[in-house]
Protein backbone atom coordinates (compact mmCIF):
# COMPACT_ATOMS: atom_id res chain seq x y z
CA UNK A 1 0.00 0.00 0.00
CA UNK A 2 2.85 2.46 0.88
CA UNK A 3 4.28 1.49 -2.67
CA UNK A 4 0.92 2.04 -4.34
CA UNK A 5 1.02 5.65 -3.22
CA UNK A 6 3.80 6.47 -5.33
CA UNK A 7 1.81 5.50 -8.46
CA UNK A 8 4.28 8.10 -10.50
CA UNK A 9 7.49 6.24 -9.37
CA UNK A 10 6.90 2.68 -7.52
CA UNK A 11 10.64 1.79 -8.34
CA UNK A 12 11.77 4.62 -6.22
CA UNK A 13 9.00 3.96 -3.53
CA UNK A 14 10.43 0.27 -3.08
CA UNK A 15 14.03 0.98 -3.40
CA UNK A 16 13.27 3.66 -0.53
CA UNK A 17 11.56 1.32 1.72
CA UNK A 18 14.53 -1.58 0.93
CA UNK A 19 16.74 1.49 1.96
CA UNK A 20 14.57 3.01 5.17
CA UNK A 21 15.20 -0.60 6.41
CA UNK A 22 18.83 -0.67 5.79
CA UNK A 23 19.65 2.64 7.63
CA UNK A 24 17.13 1.13 10.67
CA UNK A 25 19.51 -2.30 10.34
CA UNK A 26 22.39 -0.66 10.50
CA UNK A 27 21.32 1.88 13.78
CA UNK A 28 20.38 -1.73 15.38
CA UNK A 29 23.55 -3.96 14.53
CA UNK A 30 25.77 -3.08 17.18
CA UNK A 31 23.16 -4.24 19.85
CA UNK A 32 23.08 -8.13 18.41
CA UNK A 33 25.19 -10.83 18.07
CA UNK A 34 26.87 -11.12 14.18
CA UNK A 35 25.39 -14.25 12.87
CA UNK A 36 28.10 -16.70 12.48
CA UNK A 37 30.54 -17.75 9.68
CA UNK A 38 28.53 -20.82 8.54
CA UNK A 39 25.11 -19.01 7.60
CA UNK A 40 27.36 -16.01 5.53
CA UNK A 41 27.06 -17.87 2.85
CA UNK A 42 23.37 -18.16 2.87
CA UNK A 43 22.88 -14.59 3.59
CA UNK A 44 25.21 -13.64 0.70
CA UNK A 45 23.35 -15.96 -1.85
CA UNK A 46 19.73 -14.73 -0.56
CA UNK A 47 20.74 -11.05 -1.31
CA UNK A 48 20.50 -11.57 -4.96
CA UNK A 49 16.58 -13.28 -5.08
CA UNK A 50 16.29 -10.62 -2.72
CA UNK A 51 17.07 -7.58 -5.02
CA UNK A 52 15.05 -8.77 -7.59
CA UNK A 53 11.78 -9.03 -5.48
CA UNK A 54 11.75 -5.67 -5.24
CA UNK A 55 12.75 -4.78 -8.54
CA UNK A 56 9.96 -7.09 -9.86
CA UNK A 57 7.53 -5.96 -7.10
CA UNK A 58 8.39 -2.31 -8.20
CA UNK A 59 7.09 -3.46 -11.99
CA UNK A 60 4.00 -5.38 -10.53
CA UNK A 61 2.80 -2.28 -9.17
CA UNK A 62 3.15 -0.24 -11.90
CA UNK A 63 1.50 -2.10 -14.86
CA UNK A 64 -0.79 -5.00 -13.22
CA UNK A 65 -3.54 -5.92 -12.09
CA UNK A 66 -2.62 -5.65 -8.46
CA UNK A 67 -5.71 -7.44 -7.13
CA UNK A 68 -4.82 -10.44 -9.15
CA UNK A 69 -0.87 -10.54 -8.91
CA UNK A 70 -0.72 -10.16 -5.42
CA UNK A 71 -2.88 -13.28 -4.04
CA UNK A 72 -0.72 -15.17 -7.15
CA UNK A 73 2.48 -14.58 -6.24
CA UNK A 74 1.79 -14.80 -2.11
CA UNK A 75 -0.85 -17.94 -2.90
CA UNK A 76 1.73 -19.67 -4.93
CA UNK A 77 5.28 -18.93 -2.40
CA UNK A 78 4.44 -21.47 -0.13
CA UNK A 79 4.01 -24.24 -2.38
CA UNK A 80 7.61 -23.53 -3.95
CA UNK A 81 9.58 -23.03 -0.90
CA UNK A 82 7.78 -26.60 0.66
CA UNK A 83 9.23 -28.46 -3.10
CA UNK A 84 12.34 -26.86 -2.44
CA UNK A 85 13.07 -27.35 0.78
CA UNK A 86 12.26 -31.27 0.41
CA UNK A 87 14.63 -31.44 -2.42
CA UNK A 88 17.67 -29.64 -1.21
CA UNK A 89 17.34 -30.38 2.24
CA UNK A 90 15.16 -33.25 3.44
CA UNK A 91 12.59 -31.24 5.48
CA UNK A 92 9.15 -32.71 4.64
CA UNK A 93 6.08 -31.33 6.24
CA UNK A 94 3.78 -34.02 7.52
CA UNK A 95 -0.03 -35.01 5.64
CA UNK A 96 -1.80 -32.59 7.84
CA UNK A 97 0.94 -29.89 7.41
CA UNK A 98 0.77 -30.20 3.77
CA UNK A 99 -3.19 -30.47 3.80
CA UNK A 100 -2.72 -27.05 5.94
CA UNK A 101 -0.17 -25.37 3.30
CA UNK A 102 -2.38 -26.20 0.34
CA UNK A 103 -5.66 -24.47 2.40
CA UNK A 104 -3.60 -21.45 2.82
CA UNK A 105 -2.43 -21.01 -0.42
CA UNK A 106 -5.62 -22.11 -1.90
CA UNK A 107 -7.03 -19.42 0.47
CA UNK A 108 -4.92 -16.64 -0.74
CA UNK A 109 -5.57 -17.55 -4.71
CA UNK A 110 -9.13 -16.72 -3.92
CA UNK A 111 -8.93 -13.26 -3.26
CA UNK A 112 -8.07 -12.91 -6.19
CA UNK A 113 -11.92 -14.06 -7.32
CA UNK A 114 -12.79 -13.53 -10.70
CA UNK A 115 -9.76 -11.89 -12.02
CA UNK A 116 -8.23 -14.77 -13.66
CA UNK A 117 -10.74 -13.66 -16.39
CA UNK A 118 -9.27 -10.93 -17.41
CA UNK A 119 -7.40 -9.90 -21.18
CA UNK A 120 -4.42 -9.74 -19.38
CA UNK A 121 -4.68 -12.14 -16.73
CA UNK A 122 -2.69 -14.61 -18.58
CA UNK A 123 0.54 -11.73 -18.51
CA UNK A 124 -0.55 -10.51 -14.88
CA UNK A 125 0.06 -14.33 -13.81
CA UNK A 126 3.22 -15.38 -15.40
CA UNK A 127 5.00 -12.39 -13.70
CA UNK A 128 3.56 -12.95 -10.54
CA UNK A 129 4.85 -16.67 -10.61
CA UNK A 130 7.85 -15.13 -11.41
CA UNK A 131 7.70 -13.49 -8.51
CA UNK A 132 6.64 -16.37 -6.22
CA UNK A 133 9.38 -17.83 -7.84
CA UNK A 134 11.79 -15.34 -6.40
CA UNK A 135 10.20 -15.25 -2.67
CA UNK A 136 10.91 -19.07 -3.05
CA UNK A 137 14.18 -18.67 -3.44
CA UNK A 138 14.98 -16.18 -0.83
CA UNK A 139 12.68 -17.98 1.60
CA UNK A 140 14.32 -21.22 1.41
CA UNK A 141 18.15 -19.57 1.16
CA UNK A 142 17.46 -17.56 4.65
CA UNK A 143 15.65 -20.41 5.97
CA UNK A 144 19.12 -22.44 5.57
CA UNK A 145 21.27 -19.74 6.77
CA UNK A 146 19.53 -18.37 9.96
CA UNK A 147 19.21 -21.91 11.15
CA UNK A 148 23.06 -21.99 11.28
CA UNK A 149 23.65 -17.91 12.20
CA UNK A 150 22.98 -18.29 15.78
CA UNK A 151 21.17 -15.28 15.68
CA UNK A 152 18.23 -14.59 14.11
CA UNK A 153 17.93 -11.04 14.61
CA UNK A 154 21.61 -10.46 13.50
CA UNK A 155 21.03 -12.30 10.41
CA UNK A 156 17.70 -10.80 9.55
CA UNK A 157 19.54 -6.76 9.77
CA UNK A 158 22.49 -8.23 7.54
CA UNK A 159 20.23 -9.43 5.26
CA UNK A 160 18.09 -6.19 4.99
CA UNK A 161 21.60 -3.69 5.03
CA UNK A 162 22.89 -5.83 1.92
CA UNK A 163 19.52 -5.79 0.63
CA UNK A 164 19.31 -2.24 0.93
CA UNK A 165 22.11 -0.48 0.33
CA UNK A 166 22.79 -2.75 -2.84
CA UNK A 167 19.55 -1.00 -4.20
CA UNK A 168 20.08 2.37 -2.65
CA UNK A 169 23.31 2.27 -4.13
CA UNK A 170 22.28 1.90 -7.94
CA UNK A 171 19.09 3.75 -7.84
CA UNK A 172 21.36 6.84 -6.71
CA UNK A 173 23.32 6.21 -9.95
CA UNK A 174 20.42 5.45 -11.72
CA UNK A 175 17.42 7.95 -10.50
CA UNK A 176 19.38 9.82 -8.19
CA UNK A 177 17.05 13.61 -8.32
CA UNK A 178 13.83 11.44 -8.01
CA UNK A 179 14.83 9.41 -4.91
CA UNK A 180 15.96 12.37 -3.09
CA UNK A 181 12.83 14.09 -3.68
CA UNK A 182 11.24 11.03 -2.44
CA UNK A 183 13.03 11.07 0.17
CA UNK A 184 12.48 14.43 1.10
CA UNK A 185 9.04 14.74 0.48
CA UNK A 186 7.72 11.51 2.16
CA UNK A 187 10.39 10.15 4.69
CA UNK A 188 8.32 8.11 6.96
CA UNK A 189 7.46 6.22 4.32
CA UNK A 190 10.88 4.36 3.68
CA UNK A 191 11.22 4.40 7.46
CA UNK A 192 8.35 2.90 8.21
CA UNK A 193 7.74 0.66 5.27
CA UNK A 194 11.44 -0.11 6.28
CA UNK A 195 10.63 -0.58 9.76
CA UNK A 196 7.50 -3.00 9.13
CA UNK A 197 9.40 -5.12 6.23
CA UNK A 198 11.86 -6.03 8.88
CA UNK A 199 9.60 -6.81 11.89
CA UNK A 200 7.82 -8.53 9.59
CA UNK A 201 10.30 -10.74 8.12
CA UNK A 202 12.45 -11.48 11.07
CA UNK A 203 9.81 -12.82 12.77
CA UNK A 204 9.63 -15.14 10.17
CA UNK A 205 13.02 -15.84 10.41
CA UNK A 206 13.21 -16.51 14.37
CA UNK A 207 10.09 -18.74 13.73
CA UNK A 208 12.49 -20.85 11.01
CA UNK A 209 14.45 -21.64 14.11
CA UNK A 210 11.87 -23.21 15.63
CA UNK A 211 9.65 -24.49 13.09
CA UNK A 212 9.76 -26.41 9.47
CA UNK A 213 10.68 -23.63 7.05
CA UNK A 214 7.36 -24.34 4.54
CA UNK A 215 4.72 -24.28 7.45
CA UNK A 216 6.51 -21.05 8.46
CA UNK A 217 6.35 -19.67 4.93
CA UNK A 218 2.73 -20.93 4.39
CA UNK A 219 1.47 -19.46 8.06
CA UNK A 220 3.09 -16.09 7.02
CA UNK A 221 0.32 -15.52 4.07
CA UNK A 222 -2.51 -15.85 6.57
CA UNK A 223 -1.73 -12.19 7.38
CA UNK A 224 -3.97 -11.92 4.88
CA UNK A 225 -6.89 -12.73 6.64
CA UNK A 226 -6.58 -9.91 8.67
CA UNK A 227 -7.12 -7.51 5.65
CA UNK A 228 -9.89 -9.88 4.71
CA UNK A 229 -11.85 -9.80 7.57
CA UNK A 230 -11.56 -5.58 8.12
CA UNK A 231 -12.33 -4.83 4.81
CA UNK A 232 -15.79 -6.74 5.33
CA UNK A 233 -16.22 -5.98 9.07
CA UNK A 234 -14.71 -2.71 9.54
CA UNK A 235 -15.12 -1.21 5.81
CA UNK A 236 -18.30 -3.18 5.45
CA UNK A 237 -17.39 -4.19 2.03
CA UNK A 238 -19.65 -7.03 0.42
CA UNK A 239 -18.47 -10.73 2.02
CA UNK A 240 -18.77 -12.51 -1.69
CA UNK A 241 -18.61 -16.21 -1.61
CA UNK A 242 -14.60 -16.59 -2.44
CA UNK A 243 -13.86 -13.78 0.48
CA UNK A 244 -15.85 -16.29 2.97
CA UNK A 245 -14.29 -19.24 1.29
CA UNK A 246 -10.98 -17.82 1.08
CA UNK A 247 -11.40 -17.08 4.93
CA UNK A 248 -12.33 -20.35 6.07
CA UNK A 249 -9.40 -22.03 3.97
CA UNK A 250 -6.90 -19.52 5.74
CA UNK A 251 -7.70 -20.67 9.21
CA UNK A 252 -8.29 -24.48 8.44
CA UNK A 253 -4.90 -24.31 7.12
CA UNK A 254 -3.31 -22.25 9.96
CA UNK A 255 -4.94 -24.89 12.55
CA UNK A 256 -4.02 -27.76 10.64
CA UNK A 257 -0.31 -26.76 10.33
CA UNK A 258 -0.86 -25.94 14.59
CA UNK A 259 -1.77 -29.55 15.06
CA UNK A 260 0.63 -31.12 12.03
Amino acid sequence: ALIKRHDQDSLVASIGIAAGAALISLCLLPLVPAPAPASWPFLAASSVPQIAYYLLIAKVYRGSDLGLAYPVMRGTAPLFVTAANAILFGESLSPLGLVGVGCICGGVLLIAGGRFKGSDAGKTVLTALGIALVIAAYTVLDGAGVRRSGSAAGYTLWVFLLTGAALFGWTMLRRRPQMLQSVATDFWIPLGGGGASLLSYGIALWAMTKAPVAAVAALRETSILFAVLISMILLREKATWNRIAAAMLLTAGAVAIRLS
